[in-house]
Formats: C-alpha cells, structure tokens, sequence
C-alpha cells in the first residue's frame, strides 16, 4: 500500500510530504514514476513530495496516514531505513 502523510517539512519554501510503500521499494518508485516524482526525491526509504502533489497521489490511490503511521508500518514491513543505521559509503 502507498501512504501519504500531511504536507508538514519545510524546506526550500515549501511545505513536503513523506510517500512510502509498506509493501516493497518496487512499488514505492512505480507510484512515484506515475506521480512524476523525480528519482532524486528518494532518500533511503521515501520520497520527499511537495505538497503540490498530494492531491494527485491521492486520486492515484495513496493513503493519507500520520508521520507516527508511516514509520510504524514501516519498521513493521521491514523496509526501515533511519540515517543513523545507513551504511557508510567510505568503509
């Protein structure tokens, strides 16, 4: 399932939201490539959405869940993948 949560992260301003897949990374960027959401919007385990586009994942089929919510289903689903548990690239 893809899920939304509220357009609440500022940055460069605008408002962002978080889309995730409790499902598989597979579905995650098959969603975004239909939302039009650029490949450099993902980072580690979600893309960073502008809040222009909630609508349209909305309509596209993305429930709309809390912060608390994306990140419980997905350390549930197992595709959790928090900064300070990411690999170091200079190992």
């Amino acid at each position: 399932m893809i899920l939304v949560d509220e357009p609440r992260w500022p940055g460069r301003g605008r408002l962002w939201s978080h889309l995730v897949s409790d499902v598989s990374y597979e579905e995650l960027h098959d969603f975004a490539d239909r939302l039009g959401a650029p490949r450099r919007g993902f980072d580690r385990d979600h893309y960073d959405i502008p809040e222009s586009l909630v609508p349209t994942a909305l309509s596209l089929g993305a429930t709309l869940v809390s912060s608390r919510d994306i990140s419980a289903r997905l350390r549930a689903a197992g595709l959790r993948r928090p900064k300070h548990l990411a690999l170091r690239q200079d190992l």
